[in-house]
């Protein structure tokens, strides 16, 4: 593969979204991969899916003095997240349900950029007692934010009943178990993989959207360099909400 085709090659990041101990994230995201390892395009080279590991990028709680929206990143853990980010061309993330929502360590990853998610095709794979679809519910709302576009198609795992226990106590709440979805869960999981290449074939269709990751990430590099804020007079509609406070 020349560098040209491996400049067009379709970048999944698969987003690991709990740092917890024991969690049982590690084992959802290594079944993403395997999955995608099935599909046409990343069997013949066209699509590459890597696993980010959150708890691996220790980003500290929001530190950030400039809100996202402006794309004047000032620390330097936050423009090292912000290059891996603008690396990929798509994200499949991978949540658990705490509390009815997402844990905060991926809010927090989420809320720390904007321009670089914006316009990216997202998919997301929610996992808990009842498939972690209030997560998954919330998630899709706070993607919605940072203008990233999520796909139709979802994966909601049960711990009940895509994981297997019978090695382990049932009872212990640190028992991580084997996951073992149901074969329709990788159905699921394959139809979500289509529709993200196909949305960043489209994407990459549209002015202006060429090269690794489409260079969506030029808004925020405009950001850094006269502090105006992405789209200019876009900011003041969406001050408290993309934009922080």
């Amino acid at each position: 593969m020349d560098s040209a085709q491996r400049e067009e090659r379709c970048r999944i990041g698969v987003v690991l979204g709990s740092s917890r101990p024991g969690r049982r994230g590690a084992a959802v995201a290594g079944w993403v991969t395997e999955v995608a390892a099935g599909h046409p395009s990343v069997r013949s080279g066209a699509t590459v899916v890597d696993v980010i590991d959150l708890a691996e990028q220790q980003l500290p709680m929001l530190d950030e003095p400039v809100p996202a929206l402006f794309g004047d990143y000032r620390n330097a853990h936050t423009r090292r997240w912000s290059a891996l980010v603008a690396g990929y061309d798509a994200f499949v993330f991978v949540t658990p349900e705490y509390n009815a929502s997402v844990p905060a360590v991926l809010k927090n990853a989420v809320d720390y950029l904007y321009a670089q998610w914006q316009g990216r095709p997202a998919g997301v794979v929610s996992y808990g007692l009842r498939g972690g679809v209030e997560a998954g519910d919330h998630l899709r709302q706070i993607l919605a934010e940072v203008r990233t576009v999520p796909v139709a198609t979802r994966v909601e795992l049960s711990v009940l009943t895509d994981f297997d226990f019978s090695d382990e106590d049932r009872d212990d709440p640190t028992a991580q178990g084997r996951i073992a979805p149901d074969p329709e869960r990788a159905e699921a999981l394959t139809a979500m993989l289509a529709e993200i290449v196909a949305a960043v074939a489209e994407r990459r269709t549209e002015p202006d959207q060429t090269g690794v990751a489409g260079q969506a990430d030029q808004a925020g590099q405009a950001g850094q360099a006269d502090q105006t804020g992405v789209a200019g007079q876009v900011v003041p509609a969406v001050v408290g909400d993309a934009a922080g406070g």
